[in-house]
This record gives C-alpha cells, structure tokens and sequence, in this order.
C-alpha cells in the first residue's frame, strides 16, 4: 500500500507510481495528510482520475471538467464556471458518484433551483435556471463523451427557465447626443463615451487600448485585446468574439481631426482605476 507515516512529522503520505497518459512510468508523491483514512482516500481518488474510472465522486470528476477546461477557457469564463458549480451543483450532487446519478436526482436539484428565493423573496430568473442547467449537462456531456458515461442525465430530463433574458435597453441616437453635451465639460470622461457610442466598443476594450492601436494613415483602430479585472489582477485578454479582431472604427478620422488619442488612452486608463 503506498501510504506511509512520516514519523517526525507525525502526518501521513502517499507515494503512487503508475502509468500516465504518455504511457510512462511516474511517481505521485503528497504529504501532509493528518489521517491514514485522508491519505488513503487521496489515492483511491487518484487512481481513479488516471484510469478515468467513473466510479468516483462527481465532485472529483468535477476537478477533471475544469482542469480540461482551464486550457481552453478565458480565466473569466472558467471563474464563472467555478462560481456556478461551487455554489449551484456541488452543494447537492458532489458527494454522489458520478456514474450513480440519475434523471431524478437532476429533477430533485432542478426542483431546489425553482424553489430557490433571496433575501427579498426574488426568485433565480429563467435566463439564469437555463444558465445552471446547462452548466451541469455540460459536465455530463464531458463525461459522455471522453470517459464513456452511457447518457448525460441532464439531457434526459430536459432543460429548465428559458433562453431569452431581460429586454436589453439602449440610447437612441438622440439620447446619447443629450447626454454627450452634458459630459462635455469632463474632457477625458466625454473623449471615453465618444468611443464607447459610436464605435461599438465594450468597455472592456476601451481600457485595452494603447495608442499603437491606432493607424491614422489606414484612419483605422485595432480591437485586438480587452482588459478585465480578475481577482484583483489585471488582465488582458482577447476580445469576447473574434469579429473585434477585424473591427475598423469609421469614426477614426473624427479622431484625427480633433487629435484625442492620448485622451482616450487616458480615459482608459482613469476608468481602468474605478473598475
């Protein structure tokens, strides 16, 4: 058995040799178990994870799901998933086998999310219960297809809430051209929302430009990144849809003519701050 007891220490380890993926051999050593039974079940989760066996719990598989998903995944969408499955899924499916779920253990949990209310009596929205949804037949999916689960269980019952979200508002030109003349005193502020209107930019890619986005002889401006605050990091990613990739302003000689490029830098920036 590759459990052992570090006598000075008085904690327990585990030290595993087994055949990876490549198909070479390789050692798996952790410790600092307080109990003989945490190090045991550390290696009997293990095991599992490497031979891709379902008979584990599906809070482990859940560990597979997202480290696959971290390598193809933008970090913001992965934290998004994380906060979905830890607050929305494992609390009642993660000590169940994942193999041993089934469609009325989903009907039973898609029955919590429908009863759920807040502190105000609000309900979750129908756009967010087909959110939850699909984030658990994902997992299932997943397994379905890379670890041979006969049917994802989720899919069986069916979805719930509905795709369409609430009404999205805008400004209508006229709207905007009001509220613009009021912001005309803030220079940097003002330069900031010009940008944001009439180009299209999410905000995100506004505080991502840098003046070498900015070809004024092509009159063009590049979207090739967006800015997001993660976990107190600043990070700069790729936009959120590859046409922003491509996307030319016909609003770049308007910039030339009035020569702001260093204002809406510095309006990216300010706004970077109170993100």
């Amino acid at each position: 058995m590759p459990v052992y007891k570090d006598e000075k220490k008085g904690t327990w380890f585990v030290s595993i040799r087994y055949v990876n993926w490549k198909g070479e051999r390789t050692r798996k050593l952790k410790r600092g178990f307080k109990t003989k039974r945490e190090a045991q079940e550390f290696e009997r989760t293990f095991l599992l994870k490497e031979s891709k066996n379902l008979d584990m719990l599906f809070k482990d598989f859940v560990d597979l799901y997202l480290k696959d998903c971290s390598h193809r995944l933008k970090e913001n969408t992965i934290q998004t998933k994380e906060y979905i499955i830890e607050t929305k899924i494992l609390p009642y499916l993660g000590d169940k086998k994942i193999n041993e779920i089934k469609a009325n253990d989903v009907i039973e949990w898609q029955n919590t999310m429908l009863a759920y209310r807040d502190d105000k009596g609000e309900p979750f929205s129908p756009c967010y219960l087909k959110t939850l949804h699909n984030q658990l037949s994902s997992i299932f999916n997943y397994a379905v297809r890379f670890y041979d689960l006969p049917s994802n269980p989720a899919r069986t019952v069916g979805n719930m809430g509905k795709e369409k979200g609430k009404e999205i508002e805008f400004w209508t030109r006229e709207e905007y051209l009001k509220f613009s003349e009021a912001m005309m005193d803030k220079d940097v502020s003002f330069h900031a929302f010009e940008m944001l209107y009439w180009c299209g930019l999410r905000v995100g890619e506004l505080l991502a430009l840098t003046p070498s986005d900015f070809d004024f002889e092509k009159e063009t401006v590049k979207i090739s990144k967006s800015y997001q605050r993660i976990k107190g990091r600043d990070v700069i990613t790729s936009p959120k849809t590859e046409k922003a990739i491509v996307r030319l302003s016909c609003l770049i000689f308007w910039l030339k003519k009035c020569r702001i490029i260093f204002h809406v830098y510095m309006a990216g920036k300010i706004m970077q701050e109170f993100s």
